[in-house]
């Protein structure tokens, strides 16, 4: 872990791998044998991850959802899925690079994968619009899910959005519609969709891609109609209640699993998918071909009523 990226709360990991790097440095340095030295520390090491993640309040795991050495859709799209062949443009205004889209191979099987994407420099965060599509974004999206349907082909959206760009030309160009025409097209589409939500999961510009038959979330990823920092400043008048109105939105994975608005847990490697990439790859790959396959024995009329029905009764609630 890079000191200079390392959380508040893993700056104690941070240091324990600092000496043990040191100690590796110095053993190739002088030819020596450190690994009676190095087992132990190594042992405290996992020991330290395991206590710190297995504990993360809901404002932590925020901080780790917006890592910026968490694995983005590309990532993804060039470790769980083979000959990737992008598809740009909406056919009406521009291509959007704040949303990957087009063909791949998931295991034995082709798909339609649809990503959003952040960038992971300055010069990479402007062109990709910090991951905040434009209607165009949800437009190309939706011409890729008609192509799938066309095709046969199963849906799968790789959601990572602080939230739709809520800029003066997007709203020109009709940010709100699109997104609405993206939430019935998902609803009512004929093909098998599971969407995942790999890290920051805001508000309707992530929806717009979650109206699926499964959606996963990883473990430290987040997904909530407002980030925390927006909520407190509505709520409190005060963004620095940030952590107060995380623990009230429940975004994190285990209390909206709770509550019936997602379908599954992705477990991440010790100490999140940011130490780890291949393995947090290794756990998407296998959720997401698990889920897949438990819907290949669905009718495209019995996928359209389950899915319809499975999002018509969330919020619903009776008083005794």
């Amino acid at each position: 872990m890079a000191a200079a990226f390392a959380l508040e709360f893993e700056k104690p990991i941070a240091e324990l791998e600092r000496q043990i790097e040191e100690l590796r440095r110095l053993a190739t340095q002088r030819n020596l044998d450190v690994g009676r030295e190095i087992a132990p520390l190594e042992r405290k090491l996992a020991d330290l991850r395991q206590e710190i993640y297995g504990n993360l309040t809901p404002f932590q795991r925020v901080q780790v959802a917006r890592h910026p050495r968490r694995p983005y859709a590309l990532d993804y799209l060039n470790t769980v899925f083979g000959d990737f062949f992008e598809l740009h443009g909406d056919r009406l205004f521009r291509d959007d690079p704040a949303i990957v889209a087009g063909a791949a191979r998931l295991g034995g099987r082709s798909v339609v994968v649809i990503g959003q994407q952040k960038g992971r420099d300055t010069k990479e965060n402007l062109k990709r619009n910090f991951g905040m599509p434009h209607p165009e974004g949800y437009r190309k999206a939706m011409r890729l899910m008609k192509l799938a349907e066309r095709f046969r082909m199963p849906v799968i959206t790789l959601i990572d959005t602080p939230g739709a760009y809520p800029g003066l030309g997007a709203e020109e160009r009709g940010q709100a519609e699109a997104i609405a025409s993206s939430l019935v097209l998902m609803a009512t589409l004929r093909v098998p969709i599971v969407a995942a939500v790999i890290g920051e999961g805001g508000s309707g510009g992530a929806l717009a891609l979650g109206v699926a038959d499964r959606v996963l979330m990883f473990e430290n990823s987040v997904y909530s109609v407002i980030s925390p920092e927006g909520c407190a400043a509505i709520l409190w008048k005060d963004a620095t209640q940030r952590e107060r109105a995380a623990e009230a939105l429940k975004l994190t994975a285990p209390d909206l699993l709770a509550l019936g608005l997602i379908d599954a847990i992705v477990p991440e490697p010790p100490g999140g998918a940011h130490t780890d990439p291949d393995g947090a790859a290794a756990a998407l790959s296998e959720a997401l071909a698990r889920h897949l396959s438990d819907l290949d024995s669905l009718s495209p009329d019995d996928l359209v009523r389950r899915r319809t029905q499975k999002f018509l009764k969330m919020g619903k609630f009776e008083e005794s």
